[in-house]
């Protein structure tokens, strides 16, 4: 993939993703996750000191090599320790029906299939089970996607494949999910880049 893409996009998304502001919505999602726990693009780590007590057992998958290293570097006695995988989530290395929560934070907007990987966590999720995400995507305005949509070619290129206008809610919806709780509304920043969607989903 090149030196940027392996070795300067993880060390930008690693500092980018410490963002202060950001931990309001971990704290609201993260920590309602329980029993076998599969996290889809660990990153550096930075959702581990959300978990709760009731994960018995947390996996995190992730393509980067460089940020399953920083995650590895920064482990604590004050935090999980998951098992790590690398790998992507077009292809969960996974059992059918052997996880209780899902977990996908700021991660949709940059995996090739989009779709494919939701349709991979409906797969590995149990019925009973349960997929917690925050992503950011395709805004409700029609003039700020038509900002999305023009500046996305550009800014995947230099964000790591990163799309700002994925419609984050049918691709959901697409993949075999209903909701438990939806909610959407922009953070601090250029509107274009700040449109969020975050809470729970459940196997349809």
């Amino acid at each position: 993939m090149g030196f940027y893409q392996d070795e300067i996009v993880p060390i930008l998304i690693n500092l980018t993703m410490r963002r202060r502001d950001l931990a309001a919505y971990r704290s609201r999602v993260v920590p309602s996750a329980d029993g076998r726990v599969l996290e889809i693009g660990i990153g550096s780590g930075l959702n581990l000191p959300f978990y709760s007590r009731n994960v018995k057992g947390l996996i995190g998958l992730e393509p980067s090599p460089k940020l399953l290293s920083i995650v590895r570097r920064n482990l604590g006695s004050d935090t999980p320790s998951p098992e790590l995988i690398e790998g992507s989530a077009e292809a969960i290395p996974l059992d059918t029906h052997s996880i209780d929560t899902v977990v996908t934070t700021w991660t949709l907007c940059s995996i090739p299939d989009a779709a494919l990987s939701v349709r991979e966590m409906r797969r590995v999720l149990r019925s009973t089970g349960r997929l917690l995400f925050i992503e950011h995507g395709r805004a409700a305005e029609p003039n700020v996607c038509w900002w999305q949509d023009r500046l996305t070619p550009a800014w995947k290129r230099i964000g790591g494949g990163c799309h700002l206008n994925r419609p984050i809610q049918k691709l959901i919806e697409d993949g075999g999910f209903q909701f438990d709780r939806l909610e959407t509304g922009y953070m601090r920043g250029p509107k274009p880049l700040t449109f969020m969607y975050e809470r729970s989903a459940r196997p349809r």
